[in-house]
Protein backbone atom coordinates (compact mmCIF):
# COMPACT_ATOMS: atom_id res chain seq x y z
CA UNK A 1 0.00 0.00 0.00
CA UNK A 2 1.65 3.13 -0.94
CA UNK A 3 0.07 6.49 -0.11
CA UNK A 4 1.01 10.03 -1.30
CA UNK A 5 -0.98 13.67 -0.89
CA UNK A 6 0.69 16.08 -2.89
CA UNK A 7 2.04 16.15 -6.47
CA UNK A 8 5.55 14.87 -5.89
CA UNK A 9 4.46 12.37 -3.51
CA UNK A 10 2.49 11.16 -6.47
CA UNK A 11 5.38 10.73 -8.74
CA UNK A 12 7.64 9.38 -5.88
CA UNK A 13 5.62 6.55 -5.08
CA UNK A 14 5.01 5.75 -8.89
CA UNK A 15 8.41 6.07 -9.54
CA UNK A 16 9.44 3.92 -6.62
CA UNK A 17 6.45 1.23 -7.53
CA UNK A 18 7.68 0.99 -11.18
CA UNK A 19 11.09 -0.32 -9.76
CA UNK A 20 9.74 -2.63 -7.87
CA UNK A 21 7.58 -4.54 -10.07
CA UNK A 22 11.01 -5.20 -11.90
CA UNK A 23 12.10 -6.96 -8.54
CA UNK A 24 9.19 -8.21 -7.85
CA UNK A 25 6.67 -8.42 -10.87
CA UNK A 26 3.65 -10.29 -8.95
CA UNK A 27 4.07 -7.65 -6.63
CA UNK A 28 0.07 -5.67 -6.30
CA UNK A 29 -0.17 -2.29 -5.40
CA UNK A 30 -3.12 -0.30 -3.56
CA UNK A 31 -3.30 3.32 -1.86
CA UNK A 32 -3.91 6.73 -2.26
CA UNK A 33 -2.73 9.05 -4.75
CA UNK A 34 -2.90 10.73 -8.32
CA UNK A 35 -2.67 10.40 -12.37
CA UNK A 36 1.28 9.09 -11.93
CA UNK A 37 0.55 6.44 -9.43
CA UNK A 38 -2.36 5.10 -10.95
CA UNK A 39 -0.96 5.31 -14.85
CA UNK A 40 1.71 3.31 -12.47
CA UNK A 41 -0.31 0.23 -12.31
CA UNK A 42 -1.33 1.15 -8.42
CA UNK A 43 -5.20 0.55 -7.88
CA UNK A 44 -6.04 4.02 -6.34
CA UNK A 45 -8.58 3.69 -3.96
CA UNK A 46 -8.56 7.34 -3.02
CA UNK A 47 -7.51 10.54 -5.14
CA UNK A 48 -5.41 13.19 -3.49
CA UNK A 49 -5.46 15.40 -6.30
CA UNK A 50 -8.26 18.19 -3.99
CA UNK A 51 -6.19 17.80 -0.41
CA UNK A 52 -2.53 18.66 -0.96
CA UNK A 53 -2.47 21.86 1.12
CA UNK A 54 0.28 23.72 2.89
CA UNK A 55 -0.44 26.10 5.81
CA UNK A 56 -2.69 25.45 8.70
CA UNK A 57 -5.25 27.88 7.56
CA UNK A 58 -5.25 26.36 4.22
CA UNK A 59 -5.53 22.97 6.18
CA UNK A 60 -8.68 23.08 7.90
CA UNK A 61 -10.30 24.79 5.09
CA UNK A 62 -10.21 21.36 3.18
CA UNK A 63 -10.14 19.74 7.08
CA UNK A 64 -13.15 17.26 6.10
CA UNK A 65 -11.89 16.15 3.31
CA UNK A 66 -8.08 15.29 4.48
CA UNK A 67 -10.61 13.70 7.47
CA UNK A 68 -12.19 11.68 5.28
CA UNK A 69 -9.57 10.30 3.32
CA UNK A 70 -7.75 9.37 6.06
CA UNK A 71 -10.25 7.81 7.91
CA UNK A 72 -10.74 5.92 4.52
CA UNK A 73 -6.91 4.83 4.37
CA UNK A 74 -7.31 3.65 7.70
CA UNK A 75 -9.88 1.62 7.53
CA UNK A 76 -8.51 -0.15 4.55
CA UNK A 77 -4.82 -0.32 6.02
CA UNK A 78 -6.35 -2.25 9.20
CA UNK A 79 -9.18 -4.21 6.97
CA UNK A 80 -7.04 -5.42 3.84
CA UNK A 81 -3.70 -5.40 6.13
CA UNK A 82 -0.73 -5.13 3.02
CA UNK A 83 2.41 -6.87 3.52
CA UNK A 84 3.94 -3.63 4.02
CA UNK A 85 2.32 0.43 3.69
CA UNK A 86 4.96 2.56 1.93
CA UNK A 87 4.16 6.16 3.43
CA UNK A 88 5.21 8.71 1.07
CA UNK A 89 5.70 12.43 2.37
CA UNK A 90 2.32 13.66 3.30
CA UNK A 91 3.85 14.31 6.82
CA UNK A 92 1.07 14.94 9.46
CA UNK A 93 -1.76 12.40 7.27
CA UNK A 94 0.82 9.75 7.15
CA UNK A 95 2.31 10.06 10.52
CA UNK A 96 -1.51 9.08 12.04
CA UNK A 97 -2.19 6.37 8.56
CA UNK A 98 1.20 4.87 10.39
CA UNK A 99 0.10 4.70 13.50
CA UNK A 100 -3.08 3.20 12.87
CA UNK A 101 -1.07 0.70 10.11
CA UNK A 102 1.16 -0.38 13.33
CA UNK A 103 -1.69 -1.22 15.99
CA UNK A 104 -2.95 -3.17 13.05
CA UNK A 105 0.17 -4.96 12.87
CA UNK A 106 1.24 -3.66 9.43
CA UNK A 107 4.73 -2.77 8.99
CA UNK A 108 5.66 0.84 8.08
CA UNK A 109 8.07 2.57 5.71
CA UNK A 110 8.01 6.33 5.73
CA UNK A 111 9.52 7.83 2.48
CA UNK A 112 10.70 11.48 2.38
CA UNK A 113 11.31 12.24 6.22
CA UNK A 114 9.62 15.10 8.09
CA UNK A 115 11.98 18.00 7.84
CA UNK A 116 12.78 17.87 10.95
CA UNK A 117 15.84 19.63 10.52
CA UNK A 118 13.84 23.29 9.80
CA UNK A 119 11.50 22.68 12.41
CA UNK A 120 10.12 20.68 15.69
CA UNK A 121 13.14 18.32 15.78
CA UNK A 122 11.59 16.67 18.61
CA UNK A 123 8.72 14.88 16.32
CA UNK A 124 11.63 12.62 15.20
CA UNK A 125 11.10 10.70 18.76
CA UNK A 126 7.30 10.10 17.79
CA UNK A 127 7.95 7.96 14.85
CA UNK A 128 9.69 5.12 17.47
CA UNK A 129 6.74 3.19 18.09
CA UNK A 130 5.07 3.87 14.71
CA UNK A 131 7.41 2.92 11.55
CA UNK A 132 9.68 0.27 11.29
CA UNK A 133 11.79 2.00 9.13
CA UNK A 134 12.67 5.69 7.74
CA UNK A 135 13.77 6.22 4.36
CA UNK A 136 15.84 9.78 4.24
CA UNK A 137 16.47 11.57 0.99
CA UNK A 138 18.85 14.06 2.33
CA UNK A 139 22.57 12.80 3.76
CA UNK A 140 22.22 14.85 6.70
CA UNK A 141 18.91 13.57 7.64
CA UNK A 142 20.33 10.43 9.02
CA UNK A 143 21.79 11.84 12.30
CA UNK A 144 18.86 13.14 13.71
CA UNK A 145 17.03 9.31 13.57
CA UNK A 146 20.04 7.40 14.55
CA UNK A 147 20.28 9.99 17.86
CA UNK A 148 16.95 8.49 18.79
CA UNK A 149 17.62 4.29 17.54
CA UNK A 150 15.18 4.68 14.91
CA UNK A 151 15.90 2.55 11.98
CA UNK A 152 16.89 4.71 9.07
CA UNK A 153 18.36 4.32 5.38
CA UNK A 154 19.56 6.76 3.54
CA UNK A 155 18.20 5.96 -0.25
CA UNK A 156 19.03 9.22 -1.94
CA UNK A 157 16.66 11.91 -3.83
CA UNK A 158 14.36 10.30 -6.17
CA UNK A 159 14.67 13.53 -8.40
CA UNK A 160 18.59 13.42 -9.02
CA UNK A 161 18.66 10.46 -11.86
CA UNK A 162 14.96 11.23 -13.34
CA UNK A 163 15.61 15.36 -14.22
CA UNK A 164 16.90 15.31 -17.32
CA UNK A 165 15.55 16.34 -21.06
CA UNK A 166 14.42 13.76 -23.59
CA UNK A 167 14.61 15.78 -26.57
CA UNK A 168 17.33 18.56 -27.46
CA UNK A 169 17.11 22.51 -26.72
CA UNK A 170 16.76 23.03 -30.61
CA UNK A 171 14.00 20.48 -31.47
CA UNK A 172 12.02 21.33 -28.52
CA UNK A 173 12.17 25.37 -29.21
CA UNK A 174 11.27 24.53 -32.93
CA UNK A 175 8.24 22.40 -31.82
CA UNK A 176 7.13 25.30 -29.34
CA UNK A 177 7.99 28.02 -31.74
CA UNK A 178 9.64 29.49 -29.76
CA UNK A 179 12.61 31.93 -30.71
CA UNK A 180 15.71 31.63 -30.22
CA UNK A 181 16.73 35.16 -30.38
CA UNK A 182 14.40 36.21 -27.47
CA UNK A 183 14.26 34.99 -23.54
CA UNK A 184 12.22 32.74 -22.67
CA UNK A 185 11.51 32.72 -18.78
CA UNK A 186 9.48 29.70 -17.56
CA UNK A 187 6.48 29.94 -14.69
CA UNK A 188 5.82 27.12 -12.19
CA UNK A 189 2.84 28.51 -10.53
CA UNK A 190 2.59 25.24 -8.26
CA UNK A 191 0.56 22.41 -8.05
CA UNK A 192 -2.36 22.80 -5.62
CA UNK A 193 -4.80 24.89 -6.16
CA UNK A 194 -4.62 27.94 -3.48
CA UNK A 195 -0.75 28.04 -5.30
CA UNK A 196 -2.31 28.86 -8.34
CA UNK A 197 -4.87 31.24 -7.07
CA UNK A 198 -1.97 33.02 -4.63
CA UNK A 199 0.99 33.08 -7.04
CA UNK A 200 -0.64 33.02 -10.53
CA UNK A 201 -1.58 36.56 -10.50
CA UNK A 202 1.86 37.40 -9.10
CA UNK A 203 3.43 36.09 -12.00
CA UNK A 204 1.64 36.96 -14.31
CA UNK A 205 1.51 40.21 -13.49
CA UNK A 206 5.44 40.29 -13.49
CA UNK A 207 5.42 38.86 -16.96
CA UNK A 208 3.73 41.96 -18.02
CA UNK A 209 6.50 44.53 -16.09
CA UNK A 210 9.38 42.44 -17.55
CA UNK A 211 7.60 42.53 -21.47
CA UNK A 212 7.68 46.36 -20.94
CA UNK A 213 11.05 45.71 -20.33
CA UNK A 214 12.13 43.56 -22.72
CA UNK A 215 9.66 43.70 -26.04
CA UNK A 216 9.29 40.07 -27.36
CA UNK A 217 9.62 38.01 -24.35
CA UNK A 218 8.38 34.42 -24.21
CA UNK A 219 6.67 33.28 -21.46
CA UNK A 220 5.65 29.67 -20.91
CA UNK A 221 3.94 28.20 -18.08
CA UNK A 222 4.34 24.69 -16.93
CA UNK A 223 0.90 23.12 -15.70
CA UNK A 224 1.29 20.44 -13.15
CA UNK A 225 -0.59 17.17 -13.82
CA UNK A 226 -3.11 18.25 -10.73
CA UNK A 227 -4.24 21.78 -12.04
CA UNK A 228 -6.96 21.86 -14.13
CA UNK A 229 -7.26 24.15 -17.13
CA UNK A 230 -10.03 25.54 -15.83
CA UNK A 231 -8.15 27.03 -12.63
CA UNK A 232 -5.33 28.20 -15.30
CA UNK A 233 -7.62 30.18 -17.86
CA UNK A 234 -9.39 32.08 -15.08
CA UNK A 235 -6.73 33.74 -14.55
CA UNK A 236 -5.02 33.66 -18.13
CA UNK A 237 -8.39 35.04 -19.33
CA UNK A 238 -7.45 38.15 -17.76
CA UNK A 239 -3.78 38.65 -18.38
CA UNK A 240 -2.61 41.24 -21.18
CA UNK A 241 0.91 39.14 -21.60
CA UNK A 242 0.59 35.93 -24.18
CA UNK A 243 1.62 33.00 -22.04
CA UNK A 244 2.20 29.62 -23.96
CA UNK A 245 1.03 26.67 -21.35
CA UNK A 246 2.58 23.29 -21.22
CA UNK A 247 2.13 20.00 -19.62
CA UNK A 248 3.68 17.12 -19.37
CA UNK A 249 7.55 18.43 -20.91
CA UNK A 250 8.61 19.79 -17.84
CA UNK A 251 12.81 19.34 -17.83
CA UNK A 252 12.74 19.16 -22.29
CA UNK A 253 10.94 22.83 -21.13
CA UNK A 254 12.99 23.93 -18.41
CA UNK A 255 15.84 23.39 -20.33
CA UNK A 256 14.69 26.09 -22.63
CA UNK A 257 14.36 28.66 -20.06
CA UNK A 258 17.00 31.52 -19.31
CA UNK A 259 15.04 32.15 -16.19
CA UNK A 260 12.55 30.68 -13.89
CA UNK A 261 9.92 32.35 -11.33
CA UNK A 262 8.71 28.85 -9.43
CA UNK A 263 7.14 28.50 -6.65
CA UNK A 264 8.82 26.95 -3.36
CA UNK A 265 8.40 23.51 -3.75
CA UNK A 266 9.91 19.97 -4.81
CA UNK A 267 10.20 22.21 -8.32
CA UNK A 268 12.87 24.28 -7.21
CA UNK A 269 15.15 21.00 -7.06
CA UNK A 270 14.21 20.05 -10.32
CA UNK A 271 14.92 23.68 -12.01
CA UNK A 272 18.61 23.47 -9.80
CA UNK A 273 19.45 20.00 -11.40
CA UNK A 274 18.97 21.46 -15.12
CA UNK A 275 20.99 24.49 -14.21
CA UNK A 276 18.39 27.17 -14.67
CA UNK A 277 18.71 30.57 -12.74
CA UNK A 278 15.33 31.13 -11.09
CA UNK A 279 13.69 33.17 -8.43
CA UNK A 280 11.63 31.62 -5.77
CA UNK A 281 8.16 32.87 -5.01
CA UNK A 282 5.09 32.10 -1.81
CA UNK A 283 2.63 33.30 -0.34
CA UNK A 284 0.73 31.42 2.13
CA UNK A 285 -2.59 32.40 4.60
CA UNK A 286 -1.13 34.97 7.23
CA UNK A 287 -1.43 33.77 9.94
CA UNK A 288 -0.35 30.50 8.52
CA UNK A 289 2.68 32.41 7.57
CA UNK A 290 2.75 33.62 11.08
CA UNK A 291 2.86 30.59 12.53
CA UNK A 292 5.78 29.53 10.19
CA UNK A 293 7.71 32.22 11.20
CA UNK A 294 7.72 31.35 14.74
CA UNK A 295 8.53 27.51 14.28
CA UNK A 296 10.65 27.44 10.97
CA UNK A 297 13.82 27.23 12.47
CA UNK A 298 16.01 27.81 8.88
CA UNK A 299 16.66 30.70 7.11
CA UNK A 300 15.38 29.91 3.71
CA UNK A 301 12.30 28.13 2.80
CA UNK A 302 14.04 27.13 -0.96
CA UNK A 303 15.58 23.95 -1.28
CA UNK A 304 18.38 24.82 -3.49
CA UNK A 305 19.44 27.13 -0.98
CA UNK A 306 18.65 24.67 2.19
CA UNK A 307 20.91 22.11 0.69
CA UNK A 308 23.56 24.40 -0.45
CA UNK A 309 23.39 25.57 3.24
CA UNK A 310 23.51 29.40 1.78
CA UNK A 311 21.26 31.93 -0.47
CA UNK A 312 21.85 31.06 -3.84
CA UNK A 313 18.52 32.09 -5.47
CA UNK A 314 16.62 34.93 -4.24
CA UNK A 315 13.82 34.28 -2.43
CA UNK A 316 10.44 36.20 -2.38
CA UNK A 317 7.94 35.28 0.19
CA UNK A 318 4.67 36.36 1.28
CA UNK A 319 4.79 40.30 1.85
CA UNK A 320 7.85 40.19 -0.84
CA UNK A 321 6.61 38.14 -3.41
CA UNK A 322 5.45 41.61 -5.40
CA UNK A 323 6.31 41.95 -9.34
CA UNK A 324 8.03 45.07 -8.83
CA UNK A 325 10.39 42.90 -6.20
CA UNK A 326 10.59 39.56 -8.66
CA UNK A 327 11.07 41.72 -12.31
CA UNK A 328 13.79 43.13 -11.38
CA UNK A 329 15.93 39.97 -10.09
CA UNK A 330 14.83 37.71 -13.56
CA UNK A 331 16.09 41.17 -14.99
CA UNK A 332 19.46 40.82 -13.65
CA UNK A 333 19.33 37.12 -14.51
CA UNK A 334 18.59 38.17 -17.90
CA UNK A 335 21.02 40.79 -18.78
CA UNK A 336 24.23 40.48 -15.90
CA UNK A 337 25.85 37.14 -18.04
CA UNK A 338 28.24 37.09 -15.12
CA UNK A 339 25.69 36.97 -12.56
CA UNK A 340 23.40 34.46 -14.17
CA UNK A 341 26.63 31.83 -14.35
CA UNK A 342 27.34 32.43 -11.01
CA UNK A 343 23.67 30.89 -10.14
CA UNK A 344 24.66 28.34 -12.34
CA UNK A 345 27.74 27.10 -10.62
CA UNK A 346 26.20 26.99 -7.23
CA UNK A 347 23.28 25.19 -8.88
CA UNK A 348 25.61 22.60 -9.93
CA UNK A 349 27.00 22.29 -6.72
CA UNK A 350 23.51 21.53 -5.41
CA UNK A 351 23.06 18.56 -7.94
CA UNK A 352 26.41 17.16 -6.50
CA UNK A 353 25.41 17.21 -2.93
CA UNK A 354 21.87 15.52 -4.13
CA UNK A 355 24.15 12.33 -5.51
CA UNK A 356 24.15 10.76 -8.58
CA UNK A 357 20.83 8.87 -8.78
CA UNK A 358 19.14 5.42 -8.21
CA UNK A 359 17.06 6.83 -5.05
CA UNK A 360 14.24 4.87 -6.31
CA UNK A 361 16.56 1.71 -6.99
CA UNK A 362 17.45 1.86 -3.59
CA UNK A 363 13.97 2.65 -1.96
CA UNK A 364 12.77 -0.33 -3.78
CA UNK A 365 15.17 -2.24 -3.01
CA UNK A 366 14.66 -1.41 0.68
CA UNK A 367 10.85 -1.98 0.07
CA UNK A 368 11.84 -5.91 -1.47
CA UNK A 369 14.09 -6.61 2.04
CA UNK A 370 10.84 -5.10 4.25
CA UNK A 371 8.79 -7.29 1.80
CA UNK A 372 10.79 -11.09 1.59
CA UNK A 373 12.98 -11.34 4.73
CA UNK A 374 10.73 -9.67 8.16
CA UNK A 375 13.33 -6.80 8.67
Amino acid sequence: MLVAGEASGDRHAANLFLELKKRLPDVRGIGMGGRKMAEAGIDIRYDSSDIGVIGLIEVLKHYGDIKQALTSMQTIVCKEKPDLLICVDYKEFNYKLAKKASTCGVKVLFYVSPQVWAWRPGRVKKYDKIIDTMAVIFPFEVPYYEREGIPVRFVGHPLAEKVHPTETRQTVMKRLRLDADRPVTGLLPGSRANEIKRLMPVMLATAERLAKRFPGIQFVLLQADSVSDEALDTHLQSSRQPVKVVQGETYDVLQCCDAVITTSGTATLEIALLGVPMAIIYRLAPLSYLIGRILIRVPYIGLPNIVAGRRIVQEFIQHEARPERIAPEIERILTDRDYADSMRQALHTVKEKLGSGGGSRRMAELAVEMLTDGT
